[in-house]
């Protein structure tokens, strides 16, 4: 260890001491505490994977339950299970139950909630789409191509079993010996993490828990990498790669002179945090600059929406239209043809046929195939459809099946979605108005769900 990290953790060590003389916290300052790091931590390491919820939005969310403003659905969802991932690592990090790839694979279901599909156009304009499974190390290999047109790999799905139980095995090894400093320890499990990727989605949030899960463990402060630090996040990590090397079991076997870079990086989050932690501790501030900056945008926000309420009401966009479709249309659609699916394997239809149009009238006539499509897309007849959306439409269509008493038998199913200029509509059982930004809860989707079954049936009951 070099003389300059030999400074760093030094200090390091007097600060930990400093904050362990403070113990135990009064009440009030322990709550100012655990609320700023709550929301600091879901804000930071959600934005830092594209989440697009404002720091006041955030706020609004995990403290009052509700946002004021328009806002992505999935956004607001990760950003949710993002606080109950965090709750959960903190209950663990807490108990006496060792680390366990069970517990990691939990954590990351928690985070994704359920498996979902992505949608991708290629550069020829072919779609394509693939699978997001939570609580399930990877299927497919989910390497990158890095800015100088280089591929850089990950574990292969083949590999990432063996290669996180021998994760898990260092670990418990390497705490139980006390060979590392808290930063090291932290800095080697989030890196050779990382040259894993176990998952096929939120391998970064996990890492961040579970440095977290490692601090909070040995009684230390929980860290934030801020969002407007990713650079040097990055950068470090970067770094590392070049004395590990390009080989994925190279990286997820690490050892701690090749990662020194990330090593410092993750020294100046624990100082920072030890330091925030000392102050409140004394009763002293914990405000930091960019949180005044937060404070003012939030208050700044709170006094537009006041004077101009009526013109702060979300209206008819590109991105409402899209939010409709991934949250709510396409769900139910999907629920809908697995539900065609199962009773035609039962009755074998002579024919069955179902579609999802979308539409520049109120009618489906006229109206365009949905088929795979992404918020990304860049088919121009697509886009021209969805900025100009006026309907969206499931059909289904089941004729005679081979029954002795189906004579002329047919089933027609319809479902659909209007748009207005501050609202939209949406047909069924509900028959419901909602307001740009809000949408149907899942018990509301479930009931739209359970009625076409239902209607399904009876007409099976009915005619056969």
């Amino acid at each position: 260890m070099n003389c300059k990290n030999k400074t760093t953790m030094s200090k390091i060590e007097q600060l930990y001491a400093e904050w362990q003389s403070l113990q135990p916290l009064k009440d009030e300052y322990q709550q100012r505490l655990n609320r700023k790091f709550m929301l600091e931590f879901n804000y930071n390491s959600n934005h830092l994977e594209g989440n697009t919820l404002t720091y006041g939005q955030t706020e609004l969310l995990l403290l009052f339950g509700k946002v004021t403003e328009a806002a992505n659905m999935k956004d607001l969802e990760d950003m949710k299970a993002s606080n109950v991932g965090l709750n959960m690592m903190k209950e663990q990090a807490l108990s006496e139950y060792p680390l366990t790839e069970t517990f990691i694979r939990q954590l990351h279901k928690t985070l994704l909630r359920e498996d979902y599909t992505v949608y991708r156009q290629l550069p020829g304009g072919q779609q394509t789409s693939y699978v997001i499974h939570a609580g399930v190390y990877k299927t497919r290999p989910n390497s990158v191509r890095t800015i100088t047109g280089e591929l850089f790999e990950y574990a292969s799905p083949e590999e990432t079993p063996a290669l996180m139980t021998d994760l898990i095995n260092w670990y418990r090894e390497a705490e139980e010996s006390g060979q590392y400093s808290m930063a090291e320890l932290c800095a080697l499990f989030h890196y050779r993490y990382i040259r894993i990727h176990p998952f096929e989605d939120g391998n970064g949030r996990i890492a961040r828990l579970m440095m977290n899960f490692i601090l909070l463990r040995h009684n230390y402060p929980m860290i934030v990498v801020k969002s407007a630090d990713k650079e040097n996040y990055l950068r470090a990590l970067s770094q590392c790669d070049g004395f590990t090397g390009t080989a994925p079991s190279a990286g997820a076997h690490a050892e701690l002179k090749d990662i020194k870079p990330f090593v410092a990086y993750i020294e100046s989050c624990i100082e920072r945090a030890l330091n925030t932690c000392i102050k409140a501790a004394k009763g002293l501030s914990i405000e930091e600059d960019d949180d005044f900056a937060k404070a003012l945008k939030i208050l700044e926000r709170q006094k537009r929406q006041d004077v101009a309420a009526e013109q702060s009401k979300v209206k008819f966009s590109m991105d409402e239209v899209w939010n409709v479709l991934e949250f709510v249309f396409f769900p139910i659609a999907y629920e809908f043809n697995k539900t065609i699916d199962q009773t035609a394997n039962i009755f074998k239809f002579c024919q069955t046929q179902s579609f999802s149009l979308i539409s520049k009238t109120k009618d489906w006539k006229g109206g365009l195939g949905l088929g795979k499509v992404c918020r990304d897309t860049t088919n121009s007849q697509i886009i021209d459809f969805v900025k100009n959306a006026k309907s969206m439409w499931y059909y289904c269509e089941l004729l005679n099946p081979r029954h002795p008493r189906a004579v002329n038998f047919e089933i027609n199913k319809q479902f659909y979605i209007t748009f207005f200029d501050d609202h939209y509509f949406v047909d069924g059982i509900l028959n419901k108005d909602f307001l740009y930004g809000n949408y149907p809860s899942e018990a509301e989707k479930q009931e739209v769900i359970s009625q076409f079954k239902e209607d399904i049936l009876k007409e099976l009951q009915d005619k056969l």
